[in-house]
Protein backbone atom coordinates (compact mmCIF):
# COMPACT_ATOMS: atom_id res chain seq x y z
CA UNK A 1 0.00 0.00 0.00
CA UNK A 2 1.55 3.59 -1.11
CA UNK A 3 1.64 5.60 2.16
CA UNK A 4 0.44 9.05 1.24
CA UNK A 5 0.99 10.31 4.52
CA UNK A 6 1.81 9.07 8.46
CA UNK A 7 1.87 11.51 11.36
CA UNK A 8 0.64 12.16 14.67
CA UNK A 9 2.28 8.77 16.26
CA UNK A 10 2.02 7.33 19.68
CA UNK A 11 3.14 4.45 21.51
CA UNK A 12 0.95 2.74 24.46
CA UNK A 13 2.05 -0.55 26.09
CA UNK A 14 -0.47 -2.81 26.26
CA UNK A 15 -0.35 -5.04 29.30
CA UNK A 16 -2.34 -8.21 27.98
CA UNK A 17 -0.31 -9.36 25.20
CA UNK A 18 3.28 -7.51 26.91
CA UNK A 19 3.45 -5.57 23.85
CA UNK A 20 3.95 -2.16 22.78
CA UNK A 21 1.81 -0.73 19.93
CA UNK A 22 2.31 1.92 17.96
CA UNK A 23 -0.55 4.59 16.72
CA UNK A 24 -0.23 6.03 13.21
CA UNK A 25 -2.71 8.40 11.09
CA UNK A 26 -2.14 6.61 7.83
CA UNK A 27 -3.82 8.55 4.19
CA UNK A 28 -7.40 8.30 5.76
CA UNK A 29 -7.60 5.62 8.57
CA UNK A 30 -5.95 4.67 11.91
CA UNK A 31 -2.88 2.15 11.54
CA UNK A 32 -1.88 -0.27 14.50
CA UNK A 33 1.47 -1.66 14.65
CA UNK A 34 2.83 -3.61 17.37
CA UNK A 35 6.65 -4.22 18.59
CA UNK A 36 8.37 -6.51 21.61
CA UNK A 37 10.07 -3.17 22.40
CA UNK A 38 9.08 0.36 22.97
CA UNK A 39 11.62 1.55 20.18
CA UNK A 40 10.36 -1.22 17.92
CA UNK A 41 11.01 -2.65 15.04
CA UNK A 42 7.12 -2.26 14.76
CA UNK A 43 5.31 -4.36 12.66
CA UNK A 44 2.06 -4.11 10.88
CA UNK A 45 -0.70 -5.17 13.02
CA UNK A 46 -3.77 -3.31 11.40
CA UNK A 47 -5.99 -0.74 10.14
CA UNK A 48 -8.65 0.92 11.15
CA UNK A 49 -11.40 2.77 9.79
CA UNK A 50 -13.04 5.00 11.70
CA UNK A 51 -16.26 6.00 10.31
CA UNK A 52 -18.37 3.47 12.22
CA UNK A 53 -17.29 5.23 15.69
CA UNK A 54 -16.77 9.08 14.50
CA UNK A 55 -18.56 9.68 11.06
CA UNK A 56 -15.42 9.99 9.34
CA UNK A 57 -12.62 7.30 8.23
CA UNK A 58 -9.58 9.03 9.64
CA UNK A 59 -8.58 11.13 12.51
CA UNK A 60 -8.36 15.28 12.74
CA UNK A 61 -5.42 15.14 15.42
CA UNK A 62 -4.61 12.20 17.46
CA UNK A 63 -1.69 11.28 20.44
CA UNK A 64 -1.60 8.58 22.91
CA UNK A 65 -1.53 9.61 26.77
CA UNK A 66 -1.29 7.17 29.40
CA UNK A 67 -2.95 7.51 32.75
CA UNK A 68 0.30 6.45 35.28
CA UNK A 69 -1.85 5.91 38.25
CA UNK A 70 -3.85 3.15 36.18
CA UNK A 71 -1.70 2.25 33.83
CA UNK A 72 -3.86 2.61 31.00
CA UNK A 73 -3.46 4.24 27.54
CA UNK A 74 -6.06 6.75 25.25
CA UNK A 75 -5.88 7.89 21.94
CA UNK A 76 -7.11 11.25 22.47
CA UNK A 77 -8.45 12.62 18.87
CA UNK A 78 -10.72 14.63 16.77
CA UNK A 79 -13.31 14.53 14.12
CA UNK A 80 -11.58 13.97 10.58
CA UNK A 81 -13.87 17.17 9.01
CA UNK A 82 -14.08 20.30 10.81
CA UNK A 83 -12.66 18.97 13.87
CA UNK A 84 -14.69 20.46 15.96
CA UNK A 85 -15.33 16.97 18.42
CA UNK A 86 -13.02 15.59 20.61
CA UNK A 87 -12.82 11.94 21.63
CA UNK A 88 -10.99 9.48 23.59
CA UNK A 89 -11.25 6.09 23.84
CA UNK A 90 -9.32 3.74 25.53
CA UNK A 91 -6.58 1.40 23.95
CA UNK A 92 -6.58 -2.33 24.69
CA UNK A 93 -7.44 -6.04 22.96
CA UNK A 94 -10.44 -6.74 21.66
CA UNK A 95 -11.84 -9.49 19.03
CA UNK A 96 -7.89 -11.02 19.31
CA UNK A 97 -6.48 -7.61 17.52
CA UNK A 98 -5.14 -4.32 19.43
CA UNK A 99 -7.52 -1.64 19.00
CA UNK A 100 -9.85 1.04 20.42
CA UNK A 101 -12.45 -0.07 23.48
CA UNK A 102 -14.67 2.53 23.34
CA UNK A 103 -15.70 5.64 21.85
CA UNK A 104 -16.54 9.12 24.51
CA UNK A 105 -17.25 12.29 22.75
CA UNK A 106 -15.64 15.02 25.03
CA UNK A 107 -15.99 18.22 23.57
CA UNK A 108 -18.23 19.71 20.75
CA UNK A 109 -17.87 23.02 19.47
CA UNK A 110 -15.01 25.29 17.49
CA UNK A 111 -12.69 23.33 15.09
CA UNK A 112 -9.84 22.80 17.43
CA UNK A 113 -6.46 20.59 16.61
CA UNK A 114 -3.51 19.49 18.08
CA UNK A 115 -5.12 17.56 20.69
CA UNK A 116 -3.20 16.38 24.19
CA UNK A 117 -3.48 16.12 27.69
CA UNK A 118 -2.00 15.25 30.72
CA UNK A 119 -2.52 14.58 34.37
CA UNK A 120 -1.65 16.46 37.17
CA UNK A 121 -2.85 16.55 41.01
CA UNK A 122 -5.73 14.15 40.35
CA UNK A 123 -7.12 16.13 37.51
CA UNK A 124 -7.25 15.33 33.53
CA UNK A 125 -6.37 18.59 31.57
CA UNK A 126 -7.39 18.24 27.64
CA UNK A 127 -5.17 21.10 25.38
CA UNK A 128 -5.86 22.00 21.82
CA UNK A 129 -4.83 24.61 19.44
CA UNK A 130 -6.88 26.54 16.69
CA UNK A 131 -6.98 25.66 13.20
CA UNK A 132 -4.10 28.00 11.85
CA UNK A 133 -2.40 25.50 9.70
CA UNK A 134 0.70 25.66 10.06
CA UNK A 135 0.93 28.46 12.37
CA UNK A 136 0.95 29.07 15.91
CA UNK A 137 -1.80 29.98 18.35
CA UNK A 138 -3.33 30.22 21.35
CA UNK A 139 -2.88 27.09 23.86
CA UNK A 140 -6.79 26.07 24.93
CA UNK A 141 -7.34 23.42 27.82
CA UNK A 142 -10.20 22.16 29.39
CA UNK A 143 -10.29 19.89 32.46
CA UNK A 144 -12.06 17.20 34.29
CA UNK A 145 -11.88 14.73 37.39
CA UNK A 146 -12.74 11.62 35.29
CA UNK A 147 -10.81 10.97 32.14
CA UNK A 148 -14.20 10.32 30.03
CA UNK A 149 -15.20 13.97 31.65
CA UNK A 150 -17.59 15.82 31.94
CA UNK A 151 -14.93 18.38 30.67
CA UNK A 152 -15.43 21.73 32.14
CA UNK A 153 -15.90 24.69 30.53
CA UNK A 154 -18.91 22.23 28.71
CA UNK A 155 -18.16 22.72 24.91
CA UNK A 156 -15.86 26.09 25.59
CA UNK A 157 -12.32 25.86 25.87
CA UNK A 158 -10.00 28.68 28.08
CA UNK A 159 -7.43 29.95 26.88
CA UNK A 160 -4.03 29.04 28.64
CA UNK A 161 -2.33 31.94 30.84
CA UNK A 162 0.67 33.19 29.44
CA UNK A 163 0.28 31.74 25.89
CA UNK A 164 -1.52 34.77 24.92
CA UNK A 165 1.88 37.29 23.93
CA UNK A 166 3.29 35.23 21.76
CA UNK A 167 0.93 32.24 20.61
CA UNK A 168 2.51 29.57 23.41
CA UNK A 169 5.81 30.58 22.20
CA UNK A 170 5.36 30.68 18.76
CA UNK A 171 3.66 26.68 18.54
CA UNK A 172 0.90 25.09 18.28
CA UNK A 173 -0.37 22.33 21.27
CA UNK A 174 2.17 19.17 20.67
CA UNK A 175 2.14 17.26 23.94
CA UNK A 176 3.24 16.90 27.57
CA UNK A 177 5.94 15.44 29.44
CA UNK A 178 5.30 14.95 33.23
CA UNK A 179 8.66 14.70 35.35
CA UNK A 180 7.69 13.93 38.63
CA UNK A 181 11.13 14.78 40.69
CA UNK A 182 11.99 14.28 44.83
CA UNK A 183 10.77 18.37 45.28
CA UNK A 184 8.70 18.92 42.67
CA UNK A 185 6.14 18.02 39.59
CA UNK A 186 7.01 19.63 36.53
CA UNK A 187 4.73 19.37 33.69
CA UNK A 188 6.77 20.16 30.29
CA UNK A 189 4.67 21.76 27.41
CA UNK A 190 5.90 20.59 24.06
CA UNK A 191 4.76 22.72 21.20
CA UNK A 192 5.00 22.43 17.59
CA UNK A 193 6.87 24.96 15.39
CA UNK A 194 6.35 24.03 11.71
CA UNK A 195 9.72 26.30 11.06
CA UNK A 196 10.29 24.38 7.41
CA UNK A 197 6.40 24.75 6.28
CA UNK A 198 5.25 28.12 8.15
CA UNK A 199 8.65 29.89 8.44
CA UNK A 200 8.14 30.07 12.27
CA UNK A 201 12.08 31.03 13.23
CA UNK A 202 14.03 28.01 14.36
CA UNK A 203 13.31 24.75 15.49
CA UNK A 204 11.01 22.15 15.11
CA UNK A 205 9.70 21.56 19.07
CA UNK A 206 9.80 24.51 22.11
CA UNK A 207 9.76 22.95 25.19
CA UNK A 208 8.44 24.77 28.68
CA UNK A 209 7.63 24.57 32.12
CA UNK A 210 3.92 25.37 32.91
CA UNK A 211 2.95 26.15 36.45
CA UNK A 212 -0.48 25.98 38.56
CA UNK A 213 -2.20 28.18 40.25
CA UNK A 214 -4.61 25.71 42.28
CA UNK A 215 -5.55 23.92 39.24
CA UNK A 216 -5.15 26.37 36.94
CA UNK A 217 -2.53 26.13 34.68
CA UNK A 218 -0.25 29.17 33.63
CA UNK A 219 2.46 28.94 30.72
CA UNK A 220 5.65 30.30 30.99
CA UNK A 221 7.11 31.10 27.16
CA UNK A 222 11.04 30.76 28.13
CA UNK A 223 14.11 30.19 25.75
CA UNK A 224 16.24 29.21 27.95
CA UNK A 225 15.78 27.05 30.88
CA UNK A 226 17.04 24.81 33.02
CA UNK A 227 15.50 21.50 34.66
CA UNK A 228 17.24 19.21 37.55
CA UNK A 229 16.03 15.83 36.15
CA UNK A 230 16.09 14.60 40.16
CA UNK A 231 14.23 17.00 42.07
CA UNK A 232 11.92 18.44 39.08
CA UNK A 233 12.46 21.67 40.20
CA UNK A 234 13.65 24.09 36.99
CA UNK A 235 14.56 27.74 36.95
CA UNK A 236 15.57 29.99 34.03
CA UNK A 237 18.72 30.58 32.50
CA UNK A 238 21.07 34.03 32.63
CA UNK A 239 20.63 33.94 28.87
CA UNK A 240 16.74 33.66 28.40
CA UNK A 241 15.03 36.34 26.06
CA UNK A 242 12.35 37.99 27.60
CA UNK A 243 10.91 39.75 24.95
CA UNK A 244 7.90 38.45 23.53
CA UNK A 245 7.38 37.20 20.24
CA UNK A 246 10.44 39.46 19.70
CA UNK A 247 11.10 37.74 15.39
CA UNK A 248 7.36 38.57 15.22
CA UNK A 249 6.37 35.25 13.82
CA UNK A 250 3.60 34.41 16.04
CA UNK A 251 1.41 36.58 13.65
CA UNK A 252 0.35 34.83 10.58
CA UNK A 253 -1.02 37.47 8.51
CA UNK A 254 -0.40 40.86 7.54
CA UNK A 255 -1.48 43.13 10.33
CA UNK A 256 -4.21 44.69 11.13
CA UNK A 257 -6.03 41.44 9.84
CA UNK A 258 -9.97 41.68 8.75
CA UNK A 259 -9.38 37.51 8.58
CA UNK A 260 -9.07 34.93 10.75
CA UNK A 261 -8.06 35.70 13.38
CA UNK A 262 -8.72 38.87 13.13
CA UNK A 263 -6.37 41.44 14.99
CA UNK A 264 -5.67 45.45 14.86
CA UNK A 265 -2.03 44.84 17.37
CA UNK A 266 1.14 43.00 16.70
CA UNK A 267 1.31 40.27 19.39
CA UNK A 268 2.61 41.43 22.59
CA UNK A 269 3.63 44.88 20.83
CA UNK A 270 1.35 47.79 21.26
CA UNK A 271 1.26 50.29 18.76
CA UNK A 272 0.30 53.90 18.87
CA UNK A 273 -0.55 56.30 16.49
CA UNK A 274 0.37 59.50 17.25
CA UNK A 275 0.14 60.89 13.89
CA UNK A 276 -0.64 59.53 10.42
CA UNK A 277 -3.14 56.84 9.48
CA UNK A 278 -5.39 55.36 11.96
CA UNK A 279 -4.57 51.24 12.56
CA UNK A 280 -8.07 49.50 11.11
CA UNK A 281 -8.78 46.04 9.96
CA UNK A 282 -10.89 47.25 7.14
CA UNK A 283 -9.34 50.69 6.39
CA UNK A 284 -7.07 50.48 2.83
CA UNK A 285 -5.28 53.12 4.38
CA UNK A 286 -4.32 51.56 7.34
CA UNK A 287 -0.40 50.86 7.75
CA UNK A 288 1.13 47.65 7.89
CA UNK A 289 2.48 46.91 11.24
CA UNK A 290 4.78 43.86 10.19
CA UNK A 291 6.94 42.79 6.41
CA UNK A 292 7.45 39.43 5.63
CA UNK A 293 10.99 38.74 4.63
CA UNK A 294 12.27 37.61 1.76
CA UNK A 295 14.66 34.87 0.79
CA UNK A 296 17.49 37.12 0.88
CA UNK A 297 16.56 38.85 4.56
CA UNK A 298 16.27 35.25 5.92
CA UNK A 299 19.82 34.76 5.60
CA UNK A 300 20.13 37.15 8.19
CA UNK A 301 17.21 37.29 10.43
CA UNK A 302 15.69 34.32 11.57
CA UNK A 303 12.05 33.77 10.32
CA UNK A 304 9.33 34.91 7.72
CA UNK A 305 8.41 38.34 9.55
CA UNK A 306 9.31 42.00 10.85
CA UNK A 307 8.32 44.68 12.03
CA UNK A 308 7.14 47.53 10.10
CA UNK A 309 7.35 51.19 10.40
CA UNK A 310 5.84 52.81 7.35
CA UNK A 311 2.50 54.92 6.31
CA UNK A 312 1.63 56.40 3.08
CA UNK A 313 1.51 59.49 4.83
CA UNK A 314 3.51 61.58 7.45
CA UNK A 315 3.81 59.85 10.32
CA UNK A 316 4.80 59.70 14.24
CA UNK A 317 4.71 56.52 15.74
CA UNK A 318 5.74 54.44 19.15
CA UNK A 319 5.75 50.57 19.13
CA UNK A 320 6.13 49.39 22.80
CA UNK A 321 6.00 46.42 25.02
CA UNK A 322 6.29 46.09 29.07
CA UNK A 323 7.76 43.38 30.37
CA UNK A 324 7.81 42.49 33.88
CA UNK A 325 8.05 40.00 36.52
CA UNK A 326 4.94 37.03 36.52
CA UNK A 327 4.34 34.85 38.98
CA UNK A 328 6.94 31.81 38.55
CA UNK A 329 9.37 33.85 36.44
CA UNK A 330 10.95 37.29 37.95
CA UNK A 331 12.67 39.84 35.93
CA UNK A 332 15.60 40.26 38.16
CA UNK A 333 16.98 43.19 38.79
CA UNK A 334 20.16 43.67 37.16
CA UNK A 335 21.78 45.05 34.26
CA UNK A 336 20.74 44.17 30.90
CA UNK A 337 21.06 44.33 26.94
CA UNK A 338 18.93 44.84 24.30
CA UNK A 339 19.50 43.80 21.06
CA UNK A 340 18.00 44.17 17.73
CA UNK A 341 18.51 44.03 13.60
CA UNK A 342 17.02 46.52 11.12
CA UNK A 343 17.19 47.90 7.94
CA UNK A 344 15.41 50.70 6.72
CA UNK A 345 15.17 53.64 4.04
CA UNK A 346 15.40 57.65 3.72
CA UNK A 347 12.99 60.03 5.43
CA UNK A 348 12.72 59.49 8.99
CA UNK A 349 13.35 62.75 11.26
CA UNK A 350 14.20 60.73 13.66
CA UNK A 351 13.71 57.02 14.29
CA UNK A 352 15.63 55.36 17.75
CA UNK A 353 15.17 52.02 20.04
CA UNK A 354 14.54 53.01 23.60
CA UNK A 355 14.65 51.54 27.38
CA UNK A 356 12.30 52.91 30.45
CA UNK A 357 12.99 51.66 33.90
CA UNK A 358 12.89 52.73 37.67
CA UNK A 359 12.65 56.16 35.92
CA UNK A 360 15.74 55.98 33.75
CA UNK A 361 15.59 56.07 30.07
CA UNK A 362 18.25 55.16 27.09
CA UNK A 363 17.79 55.35 23.47
CA UNK A 364 19.49 54.61 20.50
CA UNK A 365 19.22 55.73 17.24
CA UNK A 366 19.01 53.97 13.59
CA UNK A 367 21.03 55.26 12.29
CA UNK A 368 22.43 53.53 9.38
CA UNK A 369 20.23 53.87 5.99
CA UNK A 370 20.25 50.95 3.31
CA UNK A 371 19.70 47.81 1.95
CA UNK A 372 21.55 45.48 4.63
CA UNK A 373 20.65 43.97 7.95
CA UNK A 374 22.48 46.14 10.42
CA UNK A 375 22.86 45.50 14.57
CA UNK A 376 21.85 47.79 17.15
CA UNK A 377 22.42 47.45 20.69
CA UNK A 378 21.52 48.85 23.91
CA UNK A 379 24.04 48.31 27.20
CA UNK A 380 24.36 47.99 30.05
CA UNK A 381 20.66 48.68 31.17
CA UNK A 382 19.86 49.01 34.68
CA UNK A 383 16.29 47.51 35.18
CA UNK A 384 14.57 47.32 39.03
CA UNK A 385 11.66 46.67 40.22
CA UNK A 386 10.58 44.06 38.05
CA UNK A 387 9.56 46.46 34.96
CA UNK A 388 10.93 47.74 31.94
CA UNK A 389 9.19 48.88 28.64
CA UNK A 390 10.74 48.84 25.47
CA UNK A 391 10.33 49.81 22.36
CA UNK A 392 11.14 51.93 18.81
CA UNK A 393 9.91 55.49 18.06
CA UNK A 394 9.66 57.19 14.31
CA UNK A 395 9.19 60.36 13.16
CA UNK A 396 9.02 59.80 8.97
CA UNK A 397 7.56 61.31 5.87
CA UNK A 398 5.29 59.46 3.54
CA UNK A 399 6.34 55.99 2.30
CA UNK A 400 10.02 55.95 4.66
CA UNK A 401 10.37 52.09 5.92
CA UNK A 402 12.03 50.84 8.79
CA UNK A 403 11.94 46.81 9.30
CA UNK A 404 13.09 45.73 12.12
CA UNK A 405 13.61 42.01 13.78
CA UNK A 406 14.96 39.54 16.55
CA UNK A 407 14.65 41.93 18.86
CA UNK A 408 16.76 40.53 22.22
CA UNK A 409 16.18 40.84 26.30
CA UNK A 410 19.11 39.37 28.07
CA UNK A 411 20.58 39.83 31.24
CA UNK A 412 24.41 40.70 31.42
CA UNK A 413 26.27 37.94 32.91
Amino acid sequence: MQTRWAGRLGVAYIKEIDKYALLIQHNDQLLVTLSERPNGPFNWHQRIDMTGMIGTSNTGDQTVFTDEDTGKSYLVYSYGRGRNRIYISEIGVKDGKVGLLDCNMVFKGEGREGNCMFKHNGKYYLFTSNLYGWDSSFAYYLVSDHIYGPYTPTNEMLILEGSEADYAHVTQTGFFVTLKGTKKQTVIYCGDRWANFAGNGLGYNQWCPLSFDGSKPIFNSLSSWSLHPATGEWLVNSDNNYVKNGSFEADRRHIPSPVKPVEEQLLGWQTTIITGNLLSVTDSLSPVLNYFNTTEDRKQVIGEKSLQISDKIDFKRKVSQIIQSSQNVKLADGKYTLSAKFKRGSGFEDIYMYVLSNGESYKQKLNKSDQHWSNITLNNISIKNGRVEIGFIASGKANAYCYIDDITLIRFK
